[in-house]
């Protein structure tokens, strides 16, 4: 489904900024107002907000109204810091970056709702994950580093193959300590 709400995402916000000519800005302005609306809606169903205890089905189908206007959103916000103010990929790349590691240590320093910067953060990702991935394959002339598409899917390739492994290597060296500390093997806590 993210795949799906990611790809439809992707082509609602080209419908709406450049078909239905409201442009960038405008396109994120509908799409913010819709989400806000989504989530007025899913807080006074009753539903919980709270993305990991959604056990009913209308909690489903406001979590994935969510999910695709955020997506929309996301992919809107990305085309808007890219296009519009002038900054380029490789800025609007670095801005959303910082904006992420902000909501991660007000996620740890803040007594900032988790619920609200888990959205604040899901609808970051999207044009993050868009801008990152033109600064990879733009060429120079376009404000991108000029690794071209096969370039920059063979670094991210690489980077997801060593963040995997990584994350096997540290659960099984968590998993032997805890194995290690009461001799018998449990699953560490917060593992998948």
């Amino acid at each position: 489904m993210i795949l799906t709400t990611s790809t439809a995402g992707t082509t609602i916000s080209d419908f709406m900024n450049r078909t239905a000519g409201l442009g960038y800005l405008g396109g994120a302005l509908v799409l913010t107002a819709m989400l806000i609306v989504v989530f007025i809606v899913w807080r006074v169903s009753g539903q919980t907000m709270n993305v990991e205890r959604i056990n009913t089905f209308r909690g489903e189908v406001l979590y994935w109204v969510a999910t695709l206007v955020s997506n929309t959103l996301g992919t809107s916000t990305g085309d808007l810091l890219a296009h519009n103010t002038g900054i380029g990929f490789v800025a609007s790349t670095v801005l959303l970056t910082a904006v992420l590691i902000l909501v991660v240590a007000a996620h740890y320093l803040t007594p900032i709702s988790g619920t609200a910067l888990f959205w604040v953060a899901y609808v970051l990702t999207r044009p993050f994950g868009a801008n990152a991935g033109n600064t990879l394959t733009k060429t120079h002339d376009e404000g991108g580093v000029g690794l071209g598409t096969y370039g920059a899917s063979a670094l991210l390739f690489g980077l997801l193959v060593a963040m995997v492994i990584y994350q096997s290597v540290t659960l099984r060296r968590q998993t032997r300590e805890i194995s290690d500390e009461s001799g018998q093997v449990t699953a560490p806590s917060g593992s998948v």
